[in-house]
């Protein structure tokens, strides 16, 4: 195996590990020594990639907002309408399995770094900026003769609903089931006139 090609799959086994280590143990458990243990290397490895927690948390940020990208990309092409490309990007957010729990996690560890952290907290603030605009193009989509204000409106709203519900569904799976998270959406969608 060339060195280039080490390097990619030592990059990926540590991005996955600071991934791990964030959604399983959570923002105060997420160092460097943990990442090592997670990825099966030593800390002077990671030091070498991150050299310090904040590097740790940049590239959690970045990695969630690179996968969530690319699957709502993915989710708005396959769409057979834009209210059906609005329902599905919104449900994605929803903390409806394993998977999307984990990113939930990830994403309020990140927040709650961010709020002390200027260069942490102008990373968030872009990223959900790019993730308001992509609901807003959406839901102006769905519903082309509301004036742009509304469509604002109820993107924020929209939003507010699902990322709400996938902080609580994340905490607490039992009490936020996937069901009952998509039944919220879809009455939420349905309040605002863009059921599908």
């Amino acid at each position: 195996m060339s060195r280039t090609a080490d390097r990619a799959a030592q990059e990926a086994a540590l991005s996955r590990a600071v991934w791990d280590v964030l959604g399983e143990q959570g923002l105060e458990r997420l160092t460097v020594r943990a990442v090592a243990a997670a990825a099966g290397c030593t800390t002077g490895l990671v030091m070498h990639r991150f050299p310090n927690r904040q590097a740790l948390l940049r590239h959690a940020r970045h990695l969630l907002h690179e996968k969530t990208r690319a699957r709502v990309e993915a989710l708005e092409s396959e769409a057979p309408s834009p209210r059906a490309a609005l329902r599905s990007v919104l449900r994605q957010g929803l903390a409806t399995d394993a998977e999307t729990r984990h990113e939930s996690v990830v994403w309020m560890g990140f927040l709650a770094a961010a709020v002390a952290d200027d260069e942490l907290v102008e990373m968030h603030r872009a990223n959900n900026r790019a993730w308001r605009r992509r609901v807003e193009r959406l839901v102006g989509a769905a519903a082309p003769e509301w004036p742009a204000e509304r469509v604002s409106t109820v993107a924020l709203g929209l939003i507010a609903m699902a990322e709400g519900a996938a902080a609580f569904a994340a905490a607490d799976p039992e009490a936020y089931p996937p069901r009952a998270q998509e039944r919220m959406l879809d009455e939420a969608l349905t309040s605002y006139g863009l059921g599908v």
